[in-house]
């Protein structure tokens, strides 16, 4: 098990972003492989709108 996590930190970072912008470039600065992902909650975060768009798809 400790080889293969050895490994993996041997490889070069490739990441996914899901979040602020902010990371990614940060990343990428840093000559990181970035895929950012545009994301938000769904309902724009609302718990009970999200909850009854969710009975929808029932």
């Amino acid at each position: 098990m400790e080889e293969k996590i050895l490994e993996l930190f041997n490889q070069k970072l490739k990441v996914i972003n899901i979040g602020l912008d902010s990371f990614a470039e940060s990343l990428k600065e840093e000559g990181v492989d970035v895929v950012q992902m545009d994301w938000e909650p769904p309902a724009g975060g609302d718990t009970e709108l999200a909850s009854l768009l969710d009975s929808l798809m029932d």
